[in-house]
């Protein structure tokens, strides 16, 4: 949204420049010159607390390992927890200034699979913005089941299931209150320095869908399969539980983040952001000013920690972000977490006009 901005007033400037009057000339000048002067007193740190970046470009090299899990409970107060093998990406990076293009491979998934995620992140001084899509395969394993027998939980654990598929997508947005003296770009884009700790408060807003298929048949069968015929009828009532559910989630919350410099380069950041979610079910009839219900408020869940040494040329370091939701009724529930951990190094280059030393 600031790039957009940014934009926009570039655009506004130009053409009012280009087509002048004799007499709004000076008038629109001065009000340009305010709004400019305004963006940018909007848009200063403090350089006592941020060291800019100095270079227009960077290589680095990043492994991703992508993490989700899933945990259903049904009616009965039964759990299961499912998850996929984590994946590993592996791949270079180029940048220029605040656009990062990169290629990776997925280490442990050469084969095709129909699994599919897009996460983005956008660390502005005043602003932030994850954009995330995440749709499964059938590639899930047993982590945990709690029926309250030990050897069902011990035969079910890490078994393969393939009746299990999902789907997320959803934008986060969010203010950064201190920016002038807090830097998000500095624990989690290397764009800029941390050189005193300093924390912000953070509010947001944020939209996402969800999509989870559950496919008890082929549960049950697998537990009959494993601790014996007959047994997921014995321990569960088979017919009350759900299969799908499809919802959307409109949110706002707020959080805390801290950059800690614990030494000369490094830092230390650690940040949560709790959000109040409204989850309302898709499709017909489901109009949310007609159907809206306290109950279908829930706590939701961003949490980022960074761990970084910068010293302007190269840079290395690791950071996570993972996001959480939860869902609940009166007989069913489910929670989803999902996120990413970074471990990179990188090299800046190409020393800026303003920094160069004059011969």
């Amino acid at each position: 949204m600031c790039a957009i901005s940014i934009m926009l007033l570039l655009a506004i400037t130009s053409s009012v420049g280009f087509y002048p009057t004799s007499d709004s000339t000076a008038a629109t000048k001065k009000k340009l010159s305010s709004f400019r002067r305004m963006v940018r007193n909007f848009s200063r740190v403090d350089t006592n607390y941020i060291e800019p970046q100095k270079f227009n470009f960077t290589v680095m090299l990043q492994n991703t390992i992508s993490f989700e899990g899933y945990t259903l409970r049904t009616n009965d107060n039964h759990k299961v927890v499912l998850a996929p093998k984590p994946s590993y990406k592996l791949g270079p990076y180029f940048g220029w200034r605040f656009i990062f293009l990169g290629y990776t491979i997925d280490l442990k998934h050469l084969k095709s699979e129909a699994r599919e995620a897009l996460d983005f992140s956008l660390y502005a001084p005043q602003v932030g913005l994850d954009i995330f899509f995440r749709k499964s395969g059938k590639n899930y394993l047993i982590n945990r089941v709690d029926y309250g027998n030990r050897f069902i939980e011990k035969a079910m654990k890490s078994h393969s299931f393939n009746g299990f598929e999902t789907s997320e997508s959803g934008i986060n947005a969010y203010y950064i209150f201190n920016h002038s003296k807090f830097s998000y770009p500095a624990a989690y884009s290397q764009s800029t320095i941390q050189r005193r700790s300093a924390g912000s408060a953070l509010a947001g807003i944020s939209y996402s869908k969800h999509k989870l298929n559950m496919d008890w048949d082929k549960f049950h069968n697998l537990m009959d399969d494993v601790a014996g015929s007959g047994t997921a009828q014995e321990v569960s009532d088979t017919t009350m539980h759900f299969t799908k559910i499809d919802y959307s989630d409109i949110s706002i919350g707020g959080g805390y983040a801290y950059n800690w410099v614990f030494a000369h380069n490094w830092l230390f950041d650690l940040s949560l952001q709790l959000a109040l979610g409204y989850k309302q079910l898709s499709g017909k009839g489901n109009d949310f000013f007609r159907n809206f219900n306290f109950k279908n408020i829930m706590l939701d869940g961003v949490s980022r920690v960074g761990l970084v040494w910068n010293n302007m040329r190269w840079y290395s370091g690791a950071s996570a972000v993972f996001h959480s939701y939860n869902y609940h009724k009166s007989n069913f529930s489910a929670n989803t977490m999902f996120g990413n951990v970074y471990i990179y190094a990188g090299y800046n280059f190409g020393l800026k006009k303003q920094y160069r030393k004059k011969r």
